[in-house]
């Protein structure tokens, strides 16, 4: 049985970080496409 004060699994803890890094991920990534004028796919060699 999992523990209220679980820090792991999906918990509302580890959703609202997961989030917080998703968005943090996508404006990193339009920040750098558009500072290089090249697409993501295109920086990492597939595109």
């Amino acid at each position: 049985m999992a523990d209220n004060n679980s820090r792991f699994g999906f918990v509302g803890f580890a959703e609202t970080w997961n989030g917080r890094l998703a968005m943090l991920g996508f404006v990193i990534g339009l920040g750098t496409e558009l500072l290089t004028g090249q697409g993501i796919l295109s920086q990492v060699g597939l595109g």
